[in-house]
């Protein structure tokens, strides 16, 4: 299936594994990509030597395309783009809106840059940037998100902005990919469902409790700004403990990520410019990459997050990337040939 996304990154099929943090490496981007979707390695709670390793170890396993996600709003993002740059990395994909001048130096190397929306004022903005493209995830999807549903948001991008549009939120099977198309977009981004696939790295502990949710919830007690979670006791208790969790969990944050107090602090600055937040709710999110690393690296289900879409209560198994990208592929073209009169066209 050839759409403006296939042609944009030179991926075989039009499905997007997302940046998840301590999940997307370079075992399971390397995964997607071999499959012949994109991969992305999730490189914001890497340091630079991590990532430029994980760049390789992927390279070391395809040749064929994948993507590094980085923190727009981070210090060294233009040392960690060179980085992409000089490794030949073909897509550079943003949770935040990376500056005018971060786009121009990725497009002049010829890297596509991809960042991630939630809202078509922030997609209208990044294109005028010159963004290549944009992932657009509803309020369905895991991680932090907003409230407005992707059956919504999805049309309103579409028509904003001239330029490819990724759907994401809510997204695990070929109907999905059929109804995105319909929408307007050339593909979808998917983060739960390559989460529990066999070359995940989460722990198979873990990816239990994933298969046996039923719901999620969304809370700001993670880090101050809405986060859709898997709905657990641990989170139910955040509130109570959140502000003192965040001060440990800032310190042994220090500790693993080898950042001094000032780093850290001028960090904090960047998150509220902007943004609207207090230095409280920045203090709360020094909780995440911990939170995110109890579960996610430790296995510690019963003290970490479990950032989840909506589609976990319907998911029940665990296929590798291969199976499952075939899998979507071959619903998709089902459902294409049941749909009367001509099929559709992907922008």
């Amino acid at each position: 299936m050839r759409t403006a996304l296939t042609e944009l990154v030179g991926c075989r099929h039009p499905i997007v594994q997302t940046g998840m943090g301590y999940v997307a490496g370079a075992r399971l981007a390397a995964a997607t990509s071999e499959a012949g979707g994109l991969g992305i390695i999730a490189a914001a709670t890497m340091s630079v030597p991590e990532m430029t390793e994980a760049i390789r170890r992927v390279k070391r396993r395809t040749d064929r395309p994948f993507g590094v996600n980085l923190r727009a709003d981070a210090a060294d993002a233009a040392e960690r783009a060179e980085v992409l740059v000089r490794e030949g990395v073909r897509v550079a994909s943003f949770a935040l809106a990376p500056r005018r001048e971060l786009i121009a130096r990725l497009k002049d190397a010829g890297v596509v840059t991809i960042p991630s929306v939630g809202a078509r004022r922030h997609a209208e903005k990044v294109a005028a940037w010159g963004a290549d493209a944009v992932i657009v995830q509803g309020g369905e999807g895991g991680g932090h998100t907003g409230p407005l549903a992707t059956t919504l948001l999805l049309p309103q991008v579409v028509d904003a902005v001239d330029l490819p549009v990724i759907a994401a939120g809510g997204f695990f099977d070929g109907r999905g990919l059929v109804a995105a198309l319909a929408y307007g977009a050339c593909g979808i981004a998917m983060g739960t469902r390559f989460l529990l696939t066999s070359d995940s790295p989460v722990p198979d502990a873990v990816k239990r409790v994933y298969l046996d949710a039923a719901e999620t919830v969304v809370t700001t007690r993670v880090d101050g700004v809405p986060h859709r979670v898997i709905k657990t006791p641990f989170v139910a208790g955040l509130e109570r403990t959140r502000l003192l969790r965040a001060v440990v969990n800032g310190a042994r944050f220090k500790r693993l990520s080898g950042l001094s107090w000032a780093r850290l602090i001028g960090e904090g600055r960047r998150m509220r410019r902007g943004r609207e937040l207090t230095w409280a709710q920045v203090l709360q999110a020094a909780n995440t990459p911990m939170l995110l690393r109890a579960a996610m690296v430790d296995g510690r289900a019963d003290l970490g997050v479990l950032a989840a879409g909506q589609v976990v209560g319907v998911l029940g198994d665990l296929p590798s990337c291969r199976e499952l990208i075939e899998r979507i592929m071959a619903e998709a073209e089902t459902t294409l040939a049941r749909l009367p009169g001509d099929r559709v066209t992907p922008r």
